[in-house]
């Protein structure tokens, strides 16, 4: 990467800065942010849920298309957000519904070299569908978090895209293959998508575990909130499983390893990991129909 677009003094704009821009201008579909706001409140029920996407007869039709596909394999065809909720029970369908919406950011794509907006949305409903995997396998409670903090995992990676999107693409443009995407954020920005994605989710309200996943998914060590770990845990698991089949937010970016420490905390061991590397791929195919829900 040459040296003038790692120079600090070339930052175009603060973290507070961008922070506060974001602020004014939602980038997560209203819808979105409702239906994780109303999960995240322990005061909610299925009829807050219900009601907030029966407002929205498109979403409702896409969240129920799904929900009688082939990946749910049910019985017989579900006809209400109610009925839904019934048989998948709440957060599955929240899950459903954050996934629809947010699916909207993508429609637009661009090409640049090693980044695609579509590709970025692979990635994330990959890692999605691999965290609830991890979590469910390692007996971790509330595995339906993991998949929706490991859906919003690298959020911080669009908002980059549009905030700050001629920096952005310049930065991914050069950057060199052996150069860790978060490590030329820092030099370019002076910060990375997981602090900006981070600082953002927690003025929104985004449940604890989608928080810390978003802002640990690299560095789970840091994470000092005990109750979330775990999660933060399976989402950095599952987000170098994704990268290394080559399911990538930035094509060809190296990303680091999960410790020994991280492994062992989620009680993975050599052999779990490898049956994780083998099955997670038939857990992708059958999660397809979530790329174009």
């Amino acid at each position: 990467m040459a040296q003038q677009s790692l120079d600090a003094t070339n930052r175009p704009l603060s973290l507070d800065q961008v922070a506060d821009r974001i602020n004014d201008v939602s980038t997560l579909p209203e819808v979105a942010l409702r239906v994780v706001q109303v999960a995240n409140d322990a005061r909610s029920s299925a009829s807050d849920l219900k009601r907030v996407l029966e407002n929205d007869p498109a979403l409702t039709a896409r969240v129920l298309r799904t929900v009688n596909s082939s990946y749910y394999s049910l019985r017989y065809n579900v006809h209400s957000v109610q009925q839904a909720i019934a048989l998948l029970g709440f957060n599955q369908i929240r899950n459903l519904a954050v996934t629809a919406s947010v699916a909207d950011v993508f429609t637009k794509d661009i090409g640049i070299r090693r980044y695609s907006r579509r590709e970025l949305w692979r990635h994330l409903v990959s890692v999605a569908v691999a965290s609830r995997m991890i979590a469910s396998r390692c007996g971790l409670a509330g595995f339906e978090e993991a998949y929706l903090a490991g859906l919003l995992h690298d959020w911080g990676i669009i908002l980059e895209d549009q905030y700050l999107h001629e920096e952005f693409v310049s930065l991914v443009a050069q950057l060199p293959e052996d150069v860790r995407f978060a490590d030329a954020e820092q030099a370019v920005f002076g910060f990375d998508h997981a602090e900006l994605g981070g600082r953002i989710a927690e003025r929104w309200k985004f449940p604890p575990a989608t928080l810390a996943a978003i802002r640990y998914h690299h560095s789970s060590d840091q994470c000092s909130d005990r109750d979330e770990l775990p999660i933060v845990q399976a989402v950095e698991l599952a987000n170098y499983l994704c990268t290394s089949k080559g399911i990538s937010a930035i094509r060809s970016a190296p990303v680091g390893k999960p410790s020994l420490q991280a492994l062992e905390s989620l009680g993975v061991t050599r052999e779990d990991y490898r049956v994780l590397w083998e099955d997670i791929d038939a857990e992708l195919r059958d999660a397809r129909s979530l790329l174009t829900i």
